[in-house]
């Protein structure tokens, strides 16, 4: 390795290298700190990929230009190459991994041996392409200011890389003693004009990004991953499931009601499970495949899914998915119609609905649902005449512990009605038994009757589990629902913030005369749920925003923003208008009033602008006039300001000269431009002309700069003979 300390000459070259490198090495911290801001690169590779970037910005730090030899690098890059066969064959067994550790290991070796032009657009190319990467692989807000990072240094990297060609096309390596100024200016320069790139960048790009038509939606939701809460609300859900997804603190959803103010405990449907086999929960319904109605609505009660009629209070509601479940719409009990960006959807006889659009995930979309009041006590239903389909489907039970029909004998012996005996388990359940998100470390046989027997103890799927079976080993049907249930509200958004935390499981029974009915057996938490500070609530805030304006943003959308605005801008012309025609008998007034008064006035108001014009003309001729008397004195006195004055009176001696027929080319150094003019007599005086420039220029010399006048009388005179 070559270790190039800071030496004590500046020069121009090395003062654009030094930014470059300063800039270029942000801007791969930068790309790849995007790219690991995703959780896509393991520990290891990040880690070390740090540790090389943080070493090198040391010796940046202290000025220390730490590059390898040609033999290390390509030492090295051999080494990349087989580090990437055995990564392939034996230790990530994945070509795509094994791919990034390459690129990122390959841009590494550059970054400490970049010399040419071509090594410094090869990084930037890398670091673009983990920018790239990352767009791909993360849909958070968060992505939007590690961009506009990215693009900052992106900008004034590449402002730096021309700039660095061209002086290296240049070859001006003089020293300048008014060079440390100029370094200082260009550093100024180069972190004004940096931002200003960056808000034209995204002012252009943000017109296009709204205006743009739009097609489809859901390109960057087709990148998320399921997890724990893809398999707790599928079709076939194991015993178990809701407890692990309650152990996260993760935003799955936000839900806005409008004109709502907070208060309201949510209760969110997602699956209903009617099949059990004594470990898992499955939903054995066929779906029917509903279509979008005239209106662009999906109408969800047109199949008569409950035979009771519903009554209660109609409530709108929009609702916006994290991409975690992608076939799952989360609705209100008792769901009128769904509204959003999906060609169909399908819904089953239990009333769950579904996304059959594959091209278009679960993200946004607009629901009705009629919320009902508590069920009564009701004394008068016949609790074993159910519907023929209600028994077929909600009363089938696995091999089930003897212990348990006894139990449930036991806590019902009081109730005479259906609705009477549910209340009974429920109670039971909620009174004696402790919620606890510890999940068992083996699991037992019977899960079911370990739960009630032995542990006593458990979360919302065990005490739902338990009910459902006991109300079937007593006739009464009865079903599980996954879903959720809180929420906190946002005042900011007002909206309101489902956290994968408040995941829930609760029974519906059907009780006759009233249909579906909600119970809930699992008790309070004794765990206090950490409080979002208002920091986080702003944070959800601008996330929500996010998720709804860029990463869903649809022709929907692009309908709202110009109905928003064709209906803002008629609002603004009514205004004006009633404004104008309330005010038009005073402004009337107001305009022939000064008519008359400017009619009278006319010489005056004429004069006044006169004046005002001279008074322009010469506060714009003051800096002109104070540079040419500046100049004339320096002309005069140029001992004062030797390298200024050397500067002018060479310029003076170039135009005399270029009247005579011979004018210096611009990539002329003086001492070429005097041995090409012919006549040797100028010749002589222009050359004692030009040394005495060069002394007071570069010299700083007072002697030589006062006899310049006497030297450019000498040019003239010469010639004039």
């Amino acid at each position: 390795m070559h270790d190039l300390s800071h030496t004590g000459e500046i020069t121009l070259t090395a003062a654009i290298r030094r930014y470059l490198d300063v800039s270029l090495f942000l801007l791969i911290f930068t790309g790849f700190g995007t790219l690991a801001s995703t959780g896509k690169l393991d520990l290891l590779t990040v880690i070390l990929v740090s540790a090389a970037l943080l070493f090198r910005g040391y010796g940046l730090a202290r000025r220390r230009q730490i590059t390898l030899t040609e033999r290390w690098t390509n030492l090295l890059t051999i080494a990349c190459v087989g580090f990437y066969i055995a990564d392939e064959f034996f230790i990530s067994r994945s070509f795509l991994d094994s791919l990034v550790h390459l690129l990122l290991f390959v841009m590494l070796v550059r970054l400490f041996s970049a010399q040419s032009d071509r090594d410094h657009f090869f990084l930037a190319a890398l670091s673009f392409g983990m920018v790239l990467a990352a767009a791909v692989l993360t849909i958070d807000s968060t992505f939007l200011f590690t961009l506009a990072g990215f693009v900052l240094v992106a900008t004034g990297t590449f402002i730096l890389m021309e700039m660095m060609h061209a002086a290296n096309k240049a070859a001006v390596q003089g020293r300048d003693p008014n060079l440390p100024r100029v370094y200082r200016k260009l550093s100024f320069a180069i972190a004004t004009l940096a931002p200003v790139l960056l808000v034209l960048i995204f002012a252009v790009g943000g017109v296009i990004f709204f205006i743009l038509p739009r097609v489809s939606t859901g390109y960057f939701n087709a990148y998320a991953s399921g997890n724990d809460l893809s398999t707790g609300f599928s079709d076939h859900v194991e015993l178990g499931r809701i407890g692990q997804i309650q152990q996260s603190r993760s935003v799955v959803m936000h839900v806005r009601i409008p004109g709502d103010n907070g208060g309201r405990e949510l209760k969110l449907r997602g699956i209903t499970l009617n099949s059990f086999n004594g470990h898992i929960w499955s939903n054995t319904h066929d779906k029917i495949v509903l279509r979008r109605g005239p209106d662009g609505r999906f109408a969800l009660r047109e199949r008569g899914i409950d035979p009771m009629p519903l009554a209660g209070v109609p409530l709108h509601y929009t609702v916006t998915m994290e991409p975690f479940v992608n076939d799952v719409f989360f609705l209100l009990s008792n769901p009128l119609t769904l509204q959003g960006n999906y060609r169909q959807v399908s819904i089953d006889s239990s009333a769950d609905v579904f996304d059959f659009d594959p091209d278009h995930p679960v993200t946004r979309y607009e629901a009705d649902s009629i919320l009902r009041g508590t069920a009564s006590r009701s004394s008068n239903d016949d609790s074993s005449v159910y519907p023929a389909h209600i028994s077929r489907e909600y009363l089938q039970l696995p091999p089930t512990d003897p212990r348990i029909p006894a139990l449930a004998q036991q806590i019902t012996a009081n109730g005479h009605t259906s609705y009477e005996k549910a209340a009974e388990i429920e109670g039971y359940l909620r009174s004696n038994f402790a919620y606890t998100l510890q999940l068992p470390s083996t699991t037992p046989a019977d899960p079911i009757a370990n739960f009630l027997f032995e542990r006593r103890q458990g979360h919302c799927e065990y005490f739902a589990s338990s009910m459902a079976v006991m109300l079937r080993t007593l006739g009464i049907p009865s079903r599980v629902v996954n879903g959720f249930a809180g929420g906190e509200f946002n005042d900011i958004s007002s909206e309101y913030v489902i956290r994968a935390s408040e995941a829930h499981s609760w029974v519906e029974a059907f009780i006759p005369g009233q249909g579906w009915t909600e119970f809930d057996p699992t008790p309070p938490s004794s765990l206090v749920p950490p409080q979002t500070n208002r920091f986080l609530l702003y944070m959800d805030a601008a996330a929500s925003f996010w998720r709804e304006w860029i990463v869903n943003y649809d022709i929907g959308h692009q309908l709202r923003l110009s109905q928003d605005a064709s209906r803002g801008s008629r609002q603004i012309i009514a205004r004006a208008q009633a404004w104008m025609k309330s005010h038009y008998d005073h402004l009337l007034g107001r305009a022939r009033s000064m008519q008359d008064r400017v009619g009278r006035s006319t010489v005056v108001w004429g004069q006044r602008a006169l004046i005002l014009f001279v008074i322009a003309l010469f506060i714009a001729a003051v800096p002109r006039v104070i540079a040419f008397i500046r100049k004339l004195r320096l002309t005069r006195r140029p001992e004062r300001a030797p390298q200024v004055a050397a500067t002018l009176w060479y310029e003076r001696m170039l135009n005399f000269v270029a009247r005579q027929g011979w004018e210096k080319a611009p990539a002329q150094t003086p001492t070429e431009f005097v041995s090409v003019i012919k006549d040797d007599q100028l010749r002589a005086s222009v050359a004692r002309f030009t040394e005495g420039y060069e002394n007071a220029r570069f010299g700083n010399s007072a002697e030589e700069a006062s006899h310049l006048p006497e030297l450019f009388e000498e040019v003239k005179s010469t010639r004039s003979a």
